[in-house]
């Protein structure tokens, strides 16, 4: 059992006509109302804590404020002072010491085990603390010894002291997670071990709004993921902080306040899993490409193998190529007429779909200008200074092979089969011909006027505006204003966007940016509600800037994602059948043209090595 435990702090003190109900019932509750109890945010048991200590146990409270000339110590039981405070000698700050816990009631004594497991847990606790509040020193050790069993320095960092608790081993394969989403309200903090580090017990730390706490559901999901990367039996190392809406979290569902409940429960723990997924898809090496980048190979390109320099001549490739002394682990298979993934899919109507554009719809001739905007200019030289050679290379040069979900696409580059990421590659490709393509757009024409206010009180309507029926502005003034932010810009919208606005507020036109494909327009309304509200008009720079995005944006949206919603789970959905079409025999092919892929799409799983040929063999070589 627990005998002496003294906890002390600088802070400021306590003054000394407040010692006489320091340890009464509710005095340090920070509750003023009883709809707070909604949104308790402390660490506090609604200011119980010193009360509850008093009655079981020896409480003494040694406090000193700034400016006094001595320290004052009070003993208490059962709530109250035995005697009036008395002075004696101190430091500015507080020490509570707690002696002969549940001294009388001997049935609860009965039941703590022995001294030192109960240290552990003290022990563990204020390590879990110390981790979460690096600006705070935290020092912990055995009653009448020298050495400290936990020390963390004040103004240290996460990483720091999870290396002074847990080790140095911990610390190097730690991944820092971050995200946040405004719809639920959540944000997401925090450290997790890369798949490079397991061990036989699971450390698991979790704080919802800076409070120690423990979720069932939000620990097995974890455990499912690393489930993938790790040996059975083998647990990880995670350090989360979840930042929700006090309105959202129930602390009272426990007596310890050890577990909470919070609202849309579910949906969260699949945001912090979705954050740790993508991080950890980032760095295992099997799946990504730190381990297997190969530079673009050319007739003055010198590679690195085995520590030497060999410079490739043509001559030599050409050779290479017609070698048949190539192995079958590092064969290319690449024959267009073998068997394609279509045929293990339900796409009965898929080999008769076409796309159709209608002849009214495109320019015949174009004349194509030179664009000497310094904005622009510098748009495009940010993108060629972002693109990564290894990534372009794959695009330039691979050969698709099927959709595996509407969101996810397959396709082979070499000896390695890669799972593509569509939404993201296909946008930064819509975006790149926004650039390059600057006031040289095709033009989709419509065959009839649509108003424009019309369009975006359609698009208030939509839960993906963000309007709520109690913003300062009634819908249709809303509407009206950003009708007129973009009548204001007919000009400047036609010259440069091909976007067409007649005197009467109707749009005409938009701009054609891939021949041989039509964005779905179902999604118009809510494209010209994001170009009135989330392009910034006062800078030309950003202003082209935003607006490529968000034609980009408005270019990939998925006809089945608006039926699901942009935050449904649509991997299992069925997609549009012209859409999948569209992937294999226009879009991707346009990925080989002159696709900048950035370099991030190395680290942020967009695209993915799945399998590799040399990789297989040796598995299959050890069966």
């Amino acid at each position: 059992m627990i005998r002496n435990h003294t906890i002390q702090d600088n802070g400021t003190g306590i003054r000394t006509e407040d010692l006489g109900i320091v340890c009464e019932r509710f005095t340090t509750s920070k509750l003023q109302q009883f709809e707070d109890l909604t949104k308790i945010s402390t660490y506090g048991f609604r200011g119980e804590a010193l009360a509850s200590i008093s009655h079981v146990a020896h409480l003494t409270i040694t406090t000193k404020t700034n400016g006094a000339l001595c320290a004052y110590k009070g003993l208490y039981k059962d709530g109250k002072l035995k005697a009036p405070p008395k002075s004696c000698a101190g430091n500015v700050g507080t020490i509570i010491t707690v002696e002969d816990l549940f001294h009388n009631i001997a049935t609860r004594k009965k039941s703590m085990k022995s001294f030192n497991e109960e240290h552990l847990k003290v022990v563990e606790v204020v390590s879990r603390y110390a981790i979460h509040n690096p600006l705070v020193g935290f020092t912990v050790k055995k009653q009448g010894e020298l050495l400290t069993e936990v020390k963390t320095n004040q103004g240290s960092t996460h990483i720091d002291n999870i290396q002074a608790i847990y080790g140095s081993a911990i610390s190097r394969a730690l991944l820092e997670v971050n995200d946040n989403c405004n719809i639920l309200k959540v944000k997401i903090k925090g450290y997790v071990s890369n798949p490079n580090f397991s061990a036989k017990k699971q450390i698991f730390i979790l704080f919802i709004n800076d409070r120690l706490v423990d979720s069932q559901g939000l620990r097995k999901a974890v455990d499912q993921v690393y489930s993938i990367y790790l040996a059975k039996g083998s647990h990880p190392f995670i350090y989360l902080s979840l930042n929700l809406d006090p309105m959202n979290v129930d602390v009272n569902v426990h007596p310890t306040k050890h577990e909470v409940h919070f609202l849309h429960e579910d949906k969260v723990i699949d945001k912090v899993v979705d954050a740790i997924q993508d991080k950890l898809s980032g760095t295992n090496t099997s799946r990504t490409f730190y381990t297997q980048t190969r530079l673009p190979m050319s007739s003055d390109t010198l590679i690195d193998k085995s520590n030497e320099n060999i410079e490739i001549k043509e001559s030599q490739k050409l050779k290479l190529a017609n070698s048949t002394n190539v192995s079958q682990n590092k064969m290319v298979r690449t024959d267009c007429a073998e068997q394609k993934i279509d045929k293990f899919l339900n796409t009965s109507n898929s080999n008769n779909s076409t796309l159709m554009l209608p002849k009214s719809k495109t320019n015949d001739v174009i004349t194509r200008r030179e664009i000497k905007l310094t904005s622009v200019l510098s748009l495009r030289k940010e993108i060629e200074n972002r693109c990564s050679d290894t990534l372009q290379t794959i695009f330039q040069n691979h050969k698709y092979v099927g959709a595996a979900s509407p969101t996810w696409s397959l396709f082979q580059h070499d000896t390695n089969l890669y799972i593509c990421n569509s939404n993201n590659v296909l946008q930064e490709m819509f975006y790149q011909i926004m650039v390059y393509e600057f006031g040289n757009f095709g033009v989709i024409k419509f065959s009839n006027a649509l108003s424009i206010y019309e369009l975006i009180m359609i698009a208030l309507e939509l839960s993906e505006s963000g309007y709520q029926g109690n913003e300062d502005k009634p819908k249709e003034e809303l509407a009206h204003d950003a009708t007129e932010i973009l009548t204001s810009r007919t000009l400047m919208l036609n010259d440069y966007f091909s976007i067409e606005i007649d005197n009467d507020a109707n749009i005409l036109s938009i701009p054609l940016l891939l021949e041989g494909f039509l964005p779905d327009l179902d999604g118009l309304p809510l494209y010209l509600l994001r170009l009135a509200s989330e392009v910034d008009w006062s800078s030309e720079k950003q202003c082209f800037l935003d607006f490529c995005r968000e034609t980009a944006r408005f270019y990939i949206l998925h006809p089945w994602k608006q039926q699901c919603g942009d935050n449904d789970d649509i991997s299992d959905a069925a997609p549009d059948r012209n859409w999948a079409w569209s992937l294999e025999h226009v879009l991707y092919p346009s990925l080989r043209k002159s696709f900048q892929p950035p370099r991030h799409f190395l680290e942020d799983g967009t695209l993915l090595q799945i399998a590799s040929l040399p990789d297989m063999y040796k598995v299959f070589e050890r069966c």
